[in-house]
């Protein structure tokens, strides 16, 4: 009987024995009879691809560029979730507990607008992102058609990583974007899954860099980094054949050159940018914010800038509008207090403040009211106290929160009254509302009726 000989196999093995040996080693590989599975037809034809564009020097270029805007929204979301709910903190890698944890907290002495900046940066350099996600899920599409599609133990782990990545940065993609328009189809807290979705994402990027940082390398040192970008379409070739099978087999000629694809990207990320910008500035750009969720003129006077929750929203019309309002205050004593009696019996304060929203838009008005200081020392608030701050609003969304010690004793954070030198409008709330600078837009608590200052 003939002998067949392999390298890497022993040798006098017959030619059935290498199959079946090969069909144990790799039974996704090969039929019962050692021979070669065939692919389904479609996308899983190795030539089916044929996108002259695609290979290593391309998805790292795409890869780069989306990672310097993942860190930027990555680390902004960190410090806006650290001054949004500080409490998750304990349940992540960097918690309160830790070095980082507290440097992701904005300090008491930051400028007012500070909250506005990184969210603004989150929410806006994560909409520039969106066009490079996608293009970077493009030049390695032919990856999620290949057969067989797990060649071996690593292989199987290596897409299993590739699920979390895709998967989890489309989940924080689509839920962030869909939190940007006030739209929650569906019925978890957006914050809590949006914050552990985060991690998730951040882990298998991470862990995505260093498996890929080999493949970058090269595709850098054989091509340079730039350079491919010099070509025109008509001096646009294939990249050299790739083990991944990014590159073609049989390409179809170029429509467009490397260079045009990242200006279409690039363009598509700087119209993203450019119709949201406005939201985050504010002022007169905000007209130009043609994906703010609640329209870009509010009216006109004093009391005229965004409104996320309206007084009849939060049903507290006749409540706030009721003559006999009174504020009660909580300390060593308790005080009942009318809205005349805050406004003509205590020293009146004004500060400029920008408030800033988790969703992106930030407005910069002028406010004036009493310090929270000053009506701590009125009741005899012990020294370090924090206040618990409670909203005629009953119940859904924020009717109560605690300001810490320093975010009570900073001179800036006023029980306002007034805005821009007019009364707050109901929807701004009216009778009175906190006013807190560097903290998250929603902290910043409507209709309050009482204050509680206790030792923390």
């Amino acid at each position: 009987m003939a002998r067949t000989l392999s390298v890497g196999y022993p040798s006098g093995m017959s030619d059935r024995a290498l199959k079946e040996r090969a069909a144990r080693r790799r039974p996704w590989a090969r039929d019962s009879k050692g021979a070669p599975r065939r692919a389904p037809p479609g996308p899983f034809q190795p030539g089916f691809w044929r996108s002259p564009l695609r290979g290593p020097w391309l998805t790292s270029f795409l890869g780069t560029m989306l990672g310097v805007l993942v860190l930027i929204v990555a680390a902004t979301g960190l410090i806006s979730q650290s001054s949004y709910q500080p409490q998750l903190q304990h349940n992540s890698p960097f918690g309160s507990s830790g070095v980082i944890g507290p440097l992701l907290a904005l300090p008491a002495w930051s400028p007012s607008w500070l909250y506005a900046v990184t969210q603004g940066l989150h929410i806006t350099v994560g909409l520039m992102a969106i066009p490079l996600l996608l293009a970077k899920l493009w030049s390695v599409f032919p990856r999620l058609f290949a057969w067989p599609p797990a060649r071996s133990p690593a292989a199987i782990v290596e897409r299993a990583s590739l699920l979390l990545l895709v998967g989890g940065s489309v989940f924080e993609f689509v839920t962030g974007v869909l939190n940007i328009q006030v739209f929650y189809p569906w019925h978890f807290n957006f914050v809590r899954a949006h914050y552990y979705g985060a991690w998730v994402f951040i882990a298998a990027f991470a862990a995505h860099v260093l498996v890929k940082l080999p493949v970058v390398a090269r595709a850098y040192r054989e091509r340079g980094v730039l350079k491919p970008l010099r070509d025109d379409l008509v001096h646009t070739r294939l990249e050299p054949r790739d083990p991944d099978g990014l590159v073609a087999l049989s390409p179809a000629r170029p429509t467009l050159s490397r260079r045009g694809l990242m200006a279409l990207v690039g363009g598509a990320s700087l119209t993203l940018v450019a119709v949201n910008v406005g939201e985050s500035v504010g002022g007169s750009l905000r007209r130009l914010a043609l994906l703010a969720p609640r329209g870009r003129v509010f009216g006109t006077g004093p009391n005229d800038f965004q409104v996320n929750k309206t007084a009849a929203t939060a049903g507290v019309v006749a409540a706030a509008s009721d003559p006999a309002w009174r504020l009660r205050v909580t300390g060593v004593r308790t005080l009942t207090l009318s809205r005349r009696a805050l406004m003509s019996e205590l020293p009146q304060r004004s500060h400029t403040i920008t408030l800033g929203c988790v969703e992106g838009w930030s407005t910069t008005q002028h406010w004036t009211g009493v310090r929270l200081a000053d009506l701590a020392a009125l009741v005899g608030a012990p020294a370090g106290a924090s206040v618990l701050v409670q909203s005629l609003q009953n119940g859904g969304g924020y009717s109560q929160l605690t300001l810490a010690p320093a975010q009570l004793n900073d001179p800036r954070t006023l029980l306002a009254l007034c805005v821009n030198g007019a009364d707050l409008s109901l929807d701004h709330g009216y009778p009175a509302r906190i006013i807190a600078p560097a903290i998250p837009g929603v902290h910043c608590l409507k209709w309050v009726k009482s204050l509680t200052f206790a030792s923390v």
